[in-house]
């Protein structure tokens, strides 16, 4: 039992949720549009994004291990799973889980070529989220070591992702696609340089080379705050391109919860004690949070 426990716990389950919240919203936006869901086609591209995503927490659990089991300040959403160490689970079962999900990946993306054809666009962003995520952490590119894995992490999960359910149920894009993710991508990336802030001094002592320690520790909070802001004047903006209104006016009911995230690392910047624990889960709920209420507006109007 312990060890079924500690194997949910390095699958990060609240993390695909994620990738369910967003893969719905590229699906919304097809049913606002008027379109009528496809849901085998659904269910089978939801699959192959999970696999996707199962696959690069394992192996980033792989090459990981020895850094994350010696950061003081893991918290539920950074750091790694804490399912990996001395008496816990060995390295070679994230090594094994991982490879056991790319066999299943590859078996269903036949499955999937055949049910919607080879459609390029579809081909494109798979083959896009795929390197993305494989390379996130394995070497010898190593993303995560490079200062580029946060952006290209904010893309594959706030914009490929939605583009790709959207692209199964369509056969092409949209601008609404790109509209309402852009700032998703934005505010994703914030949340990832909080996610980076409790390991700081762990990813300096083993010289990976985040983006948060590329920026420098007062910078990167500076960016971080910079960023979320960024996300909401982006909606403004396009609001007055196109985007509908109703949409812009839902995602702005996460903006409370988007200052109280900018006050908290402001805080610490400025000598406060920090919880960790609720940094980061106050950034995860700032993006989930905007994500969230899109998807709402998408399929409510």
């Amino acid at each position: 039992m312990k060890s079924l426990l500690l194997f949910i716990r390095l699958s990060r389950p609240l993390f695909l949720l994620g990738a369910v919240l967003l893969y719905s919203l590229g699906v919304g936006i097809s049913f606002f549009l008027g379109l009528d869901i496809l849901w085998d086609i659904f269910l089978l591209g939801l699959l192959w994004a999970m696999l996707l995503q199962l696959s690069a927490h394992y192996l980033n659990e792989y090459f990981n291990a020895p850094e994350d089991q010696d950061n003081p300040n893991r918290t539920p959403f950074s750091g790694g799973s804490g399912a990996v160490g001395p008496g816990k689970l060995s390295r070679q079962v994230g090594l094994l889980a991982g490879l056991t999900c790319l066999a299943f990946l590859a078996s269903l993306t036949v499955v999937l070529i055949a049910q919607v054809g080879l459609d390029p666009l579809v081909i494109f962003i798979m083959c896009l989220a795929f390197l993305g995520s494989f390379f996130y952490s394995v070497p010898p590119v190593s993303l995560e070591r490079s200062g580029y894995g946060e952006l290209t992490t904010s893309i594959i999960v706030a914009f490929l992702l939605p583009a790709f359910s959207f692209v199964l149920q369509t056969g092409e894009l949209h601008r609404f696609v790109a509209m309402s993710t852009f700032p998703l991508v934005i505010l994703h990336l914030a949340m990832m340089l909080a996610f980076e802030l409790p390991d700081y001094a762990s990813d300096v002592k083993y010289n990976k080379r985040t983006l948060l320690v590329r920026l420098g520790w007062r910078n990167g909070m500076n960016f971080h705050s910079l960023l979320i802001i960024c996300a909401y004047l982006l909606l403004l903006i396009e609001m007055f391109l196109g985007l509908p209104k109703f949409v812009v006016l839902h995602a702005f009911i996460s903006l409370p919860i988007s200052v109280l995230q900018i006050w908290q690392v402001i805080r610490i910047e400025r000598g406060a004690k920090p919880n960790w624990s609720a940094v980061t889960l106050n950034a995860l709920a700032s993006f989930g949070a905007m994500a969230y209420f899109m998807i709402f507006a998408y399929y409510t109007h």
